[in-house]
């Protein structure tokens, strides 16, 4: 097990690299002088002898195989930059918002497995009956539903018959869970819906394919009960496709709740990409987009190591 960890380690390093060079040379490709963006975005009139001090300030006058050697540097020892448009270091930046999103995706997978799993399950073992035509049509609900308007509905209701409203300011969890999670638990909950519509396709779909196998009719033949045929022979094998959709999922909440985010007011690392695109931040784009690329490459790699965990042939191979 330890080789297998440390292949997969090895394997983190390339991608890792490869990530960096790729998004540092798009946004060198695409044009435009952030700089003049930035003094002369809203029409003021900022003189050239200003714009090329500024870009001296920012380290933009240099050669680009010296730029990117120092960002990567600096990603080496924690130091991502100093934001084009606020002043402040990027790690700061990021740091502000990135608990909150944590957060939220971790309610949101929370919420989504506690949901998929018992009714993917349910939906798989009482095929074709009621029960599992109520679950189809819940999950397709979740499906077809977009959370950000889900989260409308909700603000709406609690508007409406509570008058009730989230807080505007972010608290952090341990200085106050109970206004933390009054904030939080309405978009995690509008997300883990949609989220936990698509695992439950999934667990359903799997858990089917799975209870046709062999050993599975073997286990039967044996007289072994049903309830141990489908825990211990059936339900680990068919969690291998949902560990990916779940781990997959996670990754992508961390910077693709632009919407949600907006809809609940809040102010997370999605927000902060619109903002840094629009304002053409290309030292605060380059760092969020590396900061997505790290979460999916260590999801995966926990994915990995959740398949060798569930399936021991796997890290056999």
């Amino acid at each position: 097990m330890l080789r297998y960890i440390l292949q997969r380690l090895l394997m983190m390093i390339p991608t890792l690299l490869g990530v960096a060079i790729l998004v540092f040379l798009m946004l060198r490709l695409m044009g435009g002088d952030p700089v003049e963006v930035m003094l002369r975005g809203e029409g003021a009139n900022v003189s050239q002898q200003i714009i090329e001090a500024e870009r001296v300030r920012l380290g933009l006058d240099r050669p680009i195989i010296v730029q990117f050697g120092k960002w990567l540097g600096g990603m080496v020892t924690g130091d991502f930059g100093i934001s084009m448009w606020t002043g402040n270091p990027v790690s700061q930046e990021i740091a502000s918002r990135l608990q909150l999103s944590i957060q939220v995706a971790v309610m949101a997978t929370i919420l989504a497995v506690l949901i998929a799993i018992p009714l993917g399950t349910l939906s798989a073992l009482y095929k074709d009956t009621w029960i599992d035509h109520v679950i189809r049509v819940v999950s397709i609900a979740g499906l077809g539903i977009p959370s950000f308007w889900l989260g409308m509905i909700i603000i709406l209701l609690l508007l409406s018959y509570f008058q009730w409203h989230p807080p505007v300011t972010f608290t952090p969890l341990l200085e106050n869970p109970r206004e933390n999670l009054s904030q939080l638990i309405w978009p995690a909950l509008a997300v883990g819906y949609r989220y936990s519509a698509v695992a439950t396709r999934m667990m359903r779909s799997t858990l089917l394919e799975v209870l046709q196998e062999d050993y599975i009719r073997t286990a039967r033949a044996k007289g072994v009960y049903e309830r141990l045929v489908v825990m211990r022979h059936a339900l680990s094998n068919a969690m291998l496709p949902v560990v990916t959709v779940v781990g997959l999922e996670f990754a992508f909440l961390i910077g693709g709740l632009v919407v949600t985010e907006q809809v609940f007011n809040l102010n997370g690392i999605g927000k902060l990409f619109v903002q840094a695109v629009t304002r053409s931040d290309f030292t605060m784009v380059q760092s969020l987009v590396l900061l997505v690329a790290v979460f999916f490459i260590v999801v995966n790699f926990i994915i990995d190591l959740l398949y060798a965990w569930l399936d021991p042939r796997i890290r056999y191979r």
